[in-house]
């Protein structure tokens, strides 16, 4: 797990700034803080920076092969290195460490851009081919490490995070409009675009070639979704079960300590039961609490770790935590509204005092269907018969009468939607209105509700409403929100983090089946608790889902609310720049008045405050498109 930039310059007779180029890679410090590379030639130049995982001696980087025209950075794990090095090694390839970086030179070396197929893991790498005086520029298919650019003009400068892209002079530092949109509608900047204008984000899946002052972008990989019906339930889940066992047992190689988030889930805990039987020592397990009891998940890890005998660790999360959010805002590198990063921030800066790496159960929601909104969807579309029949039109009228923060007020909005529109007003956090009173001068530029999903919708191929809302959050809000969380929050306490469920063939496995495997008699995630039904506690299996929700709805009403006044309110305030004052100051009031839970709005807000402060220069433009 690493850090990785580059400059590639337009001309061979451009030379690329070393200073520019060491500093780029030193603001990246904390995702490699075991060492440090720099590689130019003429108008190349790659920047790396280490945490040591695997081959502790001998995986420093750049690294380059034995002839010098293959030169790599890289940033992720190569889980299945140990196959493909024999592979290599029996077409001839000879090894002088033993790193799963150098399996990517040699793979490329075998097989062209098509040895990223033969890659299981997560990845950014960068690789310079001086024969052809081209860069080959991979991110995995999962989209579980990061990959910022911007080009412009035949100059490729590129990262592993954004801010250090902001350290090139010529990368803007401009709000763009439409992602401040998107950011407010969704809580994240979605896909391939970012709140820098000129800066983009490469997709998951995909690779980026540049040659000669031009840029290549394809898919090598893509969700895909099927409706099979297998016929023995019994051979299907014990298929699933060895994927997902294989996944774990390559996911547990490492030459430094190791352990796994333990929430006391359904998914964190499956990780925990698989691995302590694949594993031949103790594991570590670290678990995340609060105070507030609707929150708190304790009791169950509790009941995992003691059934598996862990190293168990606990922490709690209280409202004077906030105090880092400033902090956590900027490594985040964009505005991001998921306010779960708090806590896997604390817990990981837990984790890593004990371990380097720790197996997560990301994922498990996206790919076993196993959301509290799938089901919801679900029962309201049983309704869109009467709905269609007028039922639609009376709730559109009720929506320009209810007070806009009316308990229930939601359930009429989501009545009088359909498709991409409600499942946006399902998961979103600023609708149409709300964006554009916000906004202000800017509300020309309000996106149309869904306009993220509608695609997914649109094309549906007869997919189940259940199958088509994974598709939009394997695409969308796992490697936008969920996997963005995960990476910044354990990059910035040095600690790598894995996700066996996410392994592209677990994935790919389940997508082939129809829902009814995903979601059955009312139940989510059926074939998972299927598979962990004789690993697991009935209690933990079968329990309400809670999220990984944080009480800031009660914070926001109590000791916390002053905070926030002043720092949304006072002249100090930077986010007012762009969001009106007037509106936010009546969201704050709302919240506390306690008609409706306006805390994740808040939150919003409060995060693009601390984003403005410490990522923005002083005198902040807006772009104009």
């Amino acid at each position: 797990m690493c850090g990785i930039t580059g400059i590639c310059e337009p001309s061979p007779d451009d030379r690329v700034d070393r200073a520019r180029l060491q500093a780029m890679t030193d603001v990246i410090r904390h995702r490699g803080p075991d060492g440090d590379g720099i590689h130019i030639t003429g108008n190349i130049g790659l920047g790396h920076r280490r945490l040591s995982i695997i081959d502790l001696g001998g995986g420093a980087q750049p690294m380059a092969n034995a002839t010098g025209d293959l030169i790599v950075t890289f940033n992720g794990e190569i889980y299945n290195y140990v196959e493909l090095m024999g592979d290599l090694r029996s077409d001839g390839y000879t090894f002088q460490t033993s790193s799963d970086t150098e399996v990517i030179l040699h793979a490329y070396a075998a097989h062209g851009d098509g040895c990223v197929e033969h890659f299981n893991g997560m990845f950014a790498f960068a690789l310079w081919d001086d024969r052809q005086r081209r860069l080959l520029i991979a991110r995995d298919r999962m989209g579980k490490k990061p990959l910022y650019y911007h080009f412009d003009n035949g100059r490729l400068i590129y990262s592993s995070e954004l801010k250090a892209l902001l350290q090139h002079p010529r990368v803007p530092t401009e709000v763009c409009p439409h992602a401040l949109d998107e950011y407010l509608a969704y809580g994240y900047v979605p896909e391939d675009r970012c709140i820098i204008r000129g800066v983009k984000k490469l997709p998951p899946g995909c690779l980026l070639t540049w040659q000669d002052g031009r840029i290549e972008i394809k898919h090598y990989w893509d969700v895909h979704f099927n409706d099979e019906q297998p016929t023995d339930e019994r051979a299907w889940v014990a298929e699933l079960e060895n994927l997902l066992r294989d996944a774990v047992r390559i996911r547990l190689r490492s030459d430094v300590p190791l352990g796994v988030f333990l929430s006391g889930g359904v998914d964190s805990s499956a990780i925990v039961a698989l691995a302590s039987q694949e594993s031949d020592t103790q594991l570590r397990t670290f678990a995340i609490g609060f105070d507030e009891a609707e929150f708190d998940e304790l009791h169950y890890a509790r009941m995992v770790a003691d059934r598996y005998k862990t190293d168990h660790t606990e922490i709690v999360v209280r409202d004077h935590d906030l105090s880092m959010l400033s902090d956590i805002v900027y490594h985040l590198d964009e505005p991001f509204a998921d306010p779960s990063a708090l806590p896997t921030y604390y817990v990981c800066r837990e984790a890593r005092k004990h371990v380097t790496v720790c197996l997560s159960g990301d994922g498990g929601d996206e790919v076993f269907a196993g959301y509290s909104r799938y089901r919801h969807a679900l029962a309201q579309a049983k309704w869109d018969w009467l709905l269609n029949l007028g039922g639609r039109g009376l709730a559109k009228s009720a929506s320009r009468i209810v007070p806009r923060h009316w308990r229930g007020r939601g359930m009429i909005d989501r009545a009088a939607s359909r498709g991409a529109a409600r499942y946006a007003l399902q998961i979103g956090i600023f609708d149409e209105s709300e964006r554009a009173a916000l906004l202000g001068s800017d509300a020309s530029r309000i996106q149309s509700a869904g306009a993220l999903f509608a695609p997914y919708f649109a094309n549906r191929n007869g997919h189940s409403l259940t199958t088509v809302l994974q598709h939009v959050d394997q695409k969308s809000y796992l490697p936008d929100d969920i996997l963005v969380k995960v990476d910044r929050m354990s990059m910035q306490n040095s600690l790598e983090v894995r996700a066996p469920l996410l392994d592209y063939r677990v994935v790919e496995f389940v997508n082939k089946v129809s829902a009814g495997w995903k979601i059955r008699d009312g139940q989510a995630k059926h074939a998972l608790k299927k598979l962990l039904e004789p690993h697991l506690p009935h209690d933990v299996l079968y329990r309400k889902k809670m999220g990984f929700g944080i009480p800031i709805k009660h914070w926001f009403r109590g000791r916390q609310k002053e905070y926030v006044r002043e720092l949304l309110l006072s002249s100090e305030s930077r986010a007012t720049e762009w969001i009106d004052r007037t509106s936010v100051e009546r969201l704050l009031d709302d919240h506390v008045r306690g008609q409706r839970d306006l805390s994740q709005k808040i939150w919003a807000i409060v995060v693009f405050e601390h984003w403005c402060r410490r990522v923005l220069q002083p005198c902040p433009q807006v772009a104009t498109a």
